[in-house]
């Protein structure tokens, strides 16, 4: 006679692990503060997360050990960052899962100027990213594929005026073992932004033109009023 139990498909391999390093909110905290980027010491991330030193340490190393962090040495001083960009997508799909637009309790973040713009590892975020997205897509420069967007030849043409060879930054993809252009799905905005190289290469160009600026000891960038005339005249976005 056949057994009347039900046969339960065990879980991926791959999915146990991340799952289990992400639930500490500890581990949450010290990883989200690393979301822009930034180099830090474990006795900040200790702070930030509202534990002991000790057990940051242990924390950070299994961090490190899973591939997520990486270790800067500088004279006596060592400094973690974040290394792993699907990391970054993955925290913030899971604060837009858990319906929350605040994921750490212990981080205050100026709300406004973090749903206006903000890095989201090393890709723009938050209205602006959102918009840029929303702009690029609507002008024929990028259309949806898969999970992420493929770069038209209008948009090869656009990107090559505002200073982004995307024949190079997809052979860094390649090289990066990246993605070249991922959907993100942003917490605050509830919509897609883009993410790997070709995200970073817009967040770098932003930055450098001085169109935002990072802000001290958060993710929030502030639009300068170059940038806000900018985005208008070159993508037609209007950012309030």
């Amino acid at each position: 006679m056949p057994s009347s139990r039900r046969l339960v498909p065990q879980p991926d391999a791959a999915v146990v692990p991340t799952a289990e390093l992400l639930a500490d909110p500890s581990r949450v905290a010290m990883l989200w503060a690393l979301m822009d980027g930034r180099r830090l010491p474990a006795g900040d991330l200790a702070r930030i997360a509202g534990i002991r030193p000790s057990t940051a340490s242990e924390h950070l190393a299994r961090l490190v050990e899973a591939g997520w962090l990486g270790v800067e040495q500088t004279g006596r001083h060592r400094y973690l960052r974040l290394i792993h960009p699907g990391v970054a997508e993955l925290l913030e799909t899971m604060a837009v899962v858990g319906g929350t637009t605040q994921p750490s309790a212990r981080q205050v973040e100026p709300t406004g100027a973090m749903r206006l713009a903000r890095s989201c590892y090393d890709h723009l975020a938050g209205q602006a990213g959102v918009a840029l997205t929303s702009a690029l897509l609507a002008g024929g420069a990028l259309v949806e594929e898969g999970l992420g967007y493929r770069v038209t030849a209008t948009g090869r043409e656009r990107f090559a005026r505002l200073g982004i060879d995307t024949d190079v930054i997809a052979a860094e993809a390649t090289t990066r073992r990246r993605h070249f252009a991922r959907m993100c799905l942003d917490w605050s905005e509830r919509r897609h932004h883009v993410a790997g190289v070709l995200g970073s290469a817009l967040l770098a160009l932003v930055l450098e033109r001085g169109w935002f600026a990072r802000m001290p000891d958060t993710r929030a960038l502030r639009l300068s009023n170059d940038g806000r005339r900018a985005l208008q005249r070159e993508f037609g976005v209007r950012l309030l």
